[in-house]
């Protein structure tokens, strides 16, 4: 389909000759209100259904947390940005009073990346950093819109030889990081939009993180009482 095509068949008044301006005025601002509902609704069925595994998801990260354990994440494209926020939350919490906890986004490293990548092959650049420094009891989370991005799925893989927690973020049916086997906690955006998946995501991480120090706050609650 051409791009001209394309561009009709979403917004057909832009194409049309002697088109009137209120009408493409309208088309867009009805746009708007389309994508931004889509957006709501896909969200509301996101957390309706994953609210159990993302608050599970949270306790195992809290008990990471707990035991001196730290974050790994990872992702590609706009997900390795997610990667990167979700580290920084993590590490510069931007609510008073909460501490800082220990993130690393494997994304960071661009000398790493591309010489493992130009190495070894792409599949390999989050792995070989895990090898070098997550240990057992750490924790990991990739984000990836479709769930079957290879190389992480080959450090999930990775990560569960090691003795890591884990957590994906996809959309669809999960893709191969859902079938793996090796992911503690999928949460899975019922969508194949790529926007609409990522819109979710920034919600669930931000909700992660909220919760995680949370469940940390209430433990240091109880052990001032018992003091």
């Amino acid at each position: 389909m051409s791009t001209h095509e394309t561009l009709k068949a979403f917004y057909p008044s832009l194409t049309d000759k002697g088109r009137d301006e209120g009408q493409v005025t309208s088309a867009l601002k009805h746009s708007i209100v389309e994508k931004a509902a889509a957006s709501r609704d896909t969200n509301a069925r996101f957390f309706a259904e994953q609210a159990d595994e993302l608050l599970a998801a949270a306790q195992s990260l809290a008990q990471v947390y707990r035991h001196s354990g730290r974050l790994f994440t990872m992702g590609n494209g706009g997900s390795s940005c997610d990667a990167s926020h979700i580290a920084v939350e993590f590490v510069h919490p931007v609510t008073a009073g909460r501490p800082a906890l220990a993130a690393t986004s494997l994304v960071a490293d661009l000398a790493m990346i591309s010489a493992v990548g130009n190495d070894l092959g792409f599949d390999h650049i989050f792995v070989r950093q895990l090898i070098a420094h997550a240990r057992p009891g750490d924790a990991l989370i990739g984000v990836s819109t479709s769930g079957g991005s290879a190389n992480l799925v080959a450090a999930f893989a990775k990560a569960k030889e090691i003795g890591i927690m884990t957590i994906g973020l996809a959309g669809g049916d999960g893709g191969r990081m859902a079938s793996s086997g090796d992911v503690d906690h999928m949460l899975i955006v019922p969508s194949t939009s790529i926007h609409r998946i990522q819109e979710c995501h920034v919600a669930a991480y931000h909700i992660l993180w909220d919760l995680v120090h949370t469940l940390l706050a209430e433990d240091r609650g109880s052990s001032a009482k018992g003091a």
